[in-house]
């Protein structure tokens, strides 16, 4: 009768082992993401996939290949790697993921002193160079850029975001004047042309001419939030509206937190920079409270005639965040709807997919308004462009 010896697992040099130890990756490091997120990262749920799905593609039990596939996938942002090299030392250091169960097992022919191995930290800064055309644009990387928050970008991507919004062109729509023009067809009969032709001519009359109504574009009157709850959009905002006056002549720029500030003049300077810098220097009430109905009331009876609300498109830009009375800018929005040709309503929080326009400025805003758009990134942007161009 013969016995067969059981098998004797020896640690990580088993297939089995290492199937485990990347179950126990996929479970213990969704752990990694909760703690950074604590840390006042953003990592979302597409980035805790990623991370997932290149665990088992490197070396589990090798620390620099996790904490390079973590850098990877869940840091978006340079100035988050020392928040990243922090809480990858205090997570393993607290038994917090499989650094203390799968990094604590003893290699074969090691003791219990070598059990657990050092955490090297890597601090070395890796330098990313753009590499930039003839023509000015980044190589790579501007697709993400125009889907990106702006709240989530850094200094340098919202200076290209701004470089970006200075070429943005913008078109007003077309409304029919009470001058009249020359038309091929249609329109009515041009009666004064007609008999000037037949005036010391002995021959009967010629075709009829025919006459039709101008068009011309509408004004546009643009009204931006620089409360403290739209600082990480206010600037970018107001590089839109420093686009459209170069676009257009027939455009109103106003600025509101407290109370409404006009900086059309302001922003009529050709340097973009020094134009917003003297905008920003006019708003006394920048990063303040916001009181969007006194600021729309304050505008109808102060602007009304100067800034030509009559039959303007008129674009609120603000998250809704109303500190005043609701009733207050029901009643506004209600005149002024009268007096314009269409209410466009960009609020930056709209991107988020659960947005959901609850809150009290927004829930009186919304019976009185045309279009609600978003206004977080540069696409969006571009796309509020599109629909002004296309109100009818």
């Amino acid at each position: 009768m013969s016995t067969s010896s059981p098998s004797v697992s020896t640690g990580w040099s088993t297939v089995t082992d290492e199937r485990s130890l990347v179950d126990r990756t996929l479970i213990d490091y969704v752990g990694l993401g909760a703690a950074l997120r604590d840390a006042g990262v953003a990592v979302g749920a597409g980035q805790q996939i990623a991370f997932a799905r290149a665990l088992p593609c490197v070396n589990a039990a090798d620390h620099d290949d996790v904490y390079w596939a973590g850098r990877c996938c869940l840091i978006s942002r340079s100035d988050d790697i020392p928040t990243y090299d922090r809480v990858f030392a205090d997570w393993f250091a607290s038994g917090g993921g499989i650094g203390m169960r799968g990094f604590g097992r003893p290699m074969p022919g090691q003791g219990a002193a070598t059990a657990r191995p050092a955490v090297r930290m890597h601090t070395t800064t890796v330098r990313v160079e753009r590499r930039r055309d003839d023509a000015g644009r980044l190589a790579s990387g501007l697709e993400v850029l125009r889907q990106k928050d702006f709240a989530a970008c850094s200094d340098d991507e919202l200076a290209v975001i701004a470089r970006l919004l200075r070429q943005l062109t913008l078109t007003a729509p077309r409304r029919r004047s009470r001058r009249t023009e020359r038309a091929p067809t249609g329109g009515r009969p041009d009666l004064r042309r007609a008999l000037r032709d037949c005036v010391g001519d002995a021959t009967r009359p010629g075709p009829l001419r025919r006459r039709r109504r101008r068009e011309r574009a509408r004004p546009i009157v643009l009204v931006l939030d620089v409360s403290g709850s739209m600082s990480a959009y206010s600037r970018l905002l107001l590089q839109f509206a420093w686009s459209a006056l170069r676009a257009t002549t027939s455009v109103e720029v106003f600025c509101f937190g407290t109370r409404l500030t006009r900086v059309t003049r302001e922003l009529g300077r050709r340097q973009p920079d020094a134009a917003l810098d003297d905008a920003a220097t006019s708003v006394l009430d920048w990063d303040g409270g916001t009181r969007i109905g006194e600021s729309l009331q304050q505008l109808l009876r102060e602007h009304s005639r100067r800034a030509s609300c009559r039959g303007a498109v008129v674009v609120v830009c603000s998250d809704g965040l109303e500190r005043g009375d609701p009733q207050v800018l029901a009643t506004q929005l209600a005149r002024l709807r009268r007096l314009s040709h269409r209410i466009v309503w960009v609020n930056p929080l709209s991107g988020d997919p659960r947005f959901e326009p609850v809150t009290q400025g927004m829930t009186a805003a919304l019976p009185y308004v045309d279009a609600l758009v978003a206004g977080h990134s540069l696409n969006s942007l571009q796309n509020l462009a599109r629909v002004m161009s296309e109100l009818a």
